[in-house]
């Protein structure tokens, strides 16, 4: 359950990095995003930082945050 909700605070906060306009913006604050729910759940702040850029990144790609 707790990397359920890891995980979903990560994508949650990946669509907020949306908001962004170039996909390095958007990375940055997906990879800050996802380093402090990793910290706040107590999961590894590294792998929380690489899914988080990976989600800002890769949001508009995916249609999500057009």
């Amino acid at each position: 359950m707790r990397k359920f909700n890891f995980l979903a605070a990560v994508a949650a906060l990946g669509l907020v990095a949306g908001c962004m306009s170039p996909d390095q913006e958007r990375a940055a604050v997906g990879a800050v995003a996802g380093a402090v729910v990793a910290d706040a759940v107590g999961a590894n702040v590294v792998a929380g930082a690489a899914v988080g850029a990976t989600a800002g990144a890769l949001c508009d790609d995916a249609g999500v945050c057009r």
